[in-house]
């Protein structure tokens, strides 16, 4: 039972320790382009 334990513990930190890896090395940016949308004005009256 203690191996069990062991083992899930040190899969735990490795999912730690890979998460944050890929959170400071990972490319997590966004892709940047311009969108443009007409807009009508008083559609109402």
């Amino acid at each position: 039972m203690g191996r069990i334990i062991k083992a899930l513990l040190l899969l735990v930190i490795l999912g730690f320790v890979g998460l944050t890896v890929y959170a400071y090395l990972g490319d997590l940016t966004p892709v940047q382009g311009e969108v443009t949308k007409p807009v009508v004005l008083n559609a109402g009256e």
